[in-house]
């Protein structure tokens, strides 16, 4: 070992551990990734000392060096200084498993839905066969690529309004080797007339409008295209419903999320049977739907969906 290297008495875990008290102190806001302090404290630790994020705590003893010091209270710095979300100064954020490339072109990863997936969207599927599935509004990619990786044997389409965001996702697929994904240019359902899917999966900007104009600092770094959903929170979501029936196979399935939204739209459509999804950590505002039950519903939805253009 160089002589040069200077050790301090400081350790892994006295880092996280005044980093997530900086942070509680600063009031930071959490809900990119991580939400709490101590968790987000701890990946921007392993991020700058270039550890592996699952690194086991029985190395949470081990000392740091000088320099190592300097480059972790830097990036706290950073956090608390200019409010950048953690994955957004480590480029990295992880879903469903998986390492990806996140950046302001496109929203954090952070759905529930990774846990659907990892789970083969069972029991929901109940044993269907899917041969092609879409994730609409992809964003970052994760949802399709992260449902293509785990089922190589379905094709995905990945579908996007925003370039820059389909920019990012092209290289989470690139990064993460998902020869079943494609990427498509698509309004909604609008750049894929034709095409029939067994499965859509979807996370839309349903933020309402006045709860995205109170959003604290962090989330002003993600486009707000991403989050902004008219004054309930459905603007896409209803149109989503609409439209869907056309895009579904026979026995086809949607999943969408719609967060917070959950309580509007069950106003507005009482009489549609959605399946709310029970996380590990409770209901999270994602539904399942069947196509056959929304061409039942179709007149109702569609006169909801239409009066939002």
């Amino acid at each position: 070992m160089p002589a040069s290297v200077s050790f301090e008495q400081l350790t892994l875990v006295d880092l996280i551990r005044y980093g997530a008290s900086r942070f509680n102190a600063a009031g930071l806001s959490f809900g990119h990734s991580y939400d709490n302090a101590l968790d987000e404290a701890t990946q921007l630790v392993l991020h700058a000392l270039h550890l592996p994020h699952d690194l086991s705590p029985v190395y949470g003893q081990g000392r740091v060096t000088t320099d190592e010091k300097d480059a972790v209270l830097a990036l706290f710095q950073r956090r608390i200084d200019e409010r950048i979300p953690a994955a957004y100064l480590t480029g990295e954020a992880w879903f469903a498993g998986l390492s990806f490339k996140s950046d302001a072109r496109a929203l954090v990863p952070r759905s529930p839905i990774a846990e659907l997936i990892e789970a083969g969207f069972e029991p929901w599927l109940g044993g269907r066969e899917v041969r092609r599935a879409l994730d609409l509004c992809t964003g970052s990619g994760c949802i399709a690529i992260a449902t293509g990786h785990y089922h190589p044997e379905w094709e995905v389409i990945g579908a996007d309004i925003n370039d820059k965001a389909l920019s990012l996702a092209a290289e989470n697929k690139q990064r993460l080797l998902a020869d079943n994904v494609e990427l498509r240019q698509s309004d909604l359902f609008q750049g894929l007339q034709g095409e029939v899917f067994d499965l859509i999966v979807t996370n839309p900007p349903y933020v309402t409008d006045d709860e995205t104009d109170a959003l604290p600092r962090e989330y002003s770094f993600e486009p707000e295209l991403g989050l902004r959903a008219g004054f309930d929170g459905l603007d896409l979501a209803l149109k989503i419903l609409r439209d869907a029936p056309q895009h579904l196979s026979e026995h086809g399935l949607l999943i969408c999320e719609v967060g917070e939204a959950e309580r509007a739209l069950c106003e507005l459509l009482p009489q549609l049977p959605l399946a709310w999804v029970e996380f590990k950590v409770g209901q999270m505002g994602i539904f399942v739907a069947e196509r056959h039950d929304l061409v039942e519903h179709h007149d109702e939805i569609k006169r909801l969906a239409d009066a939002r253009a």
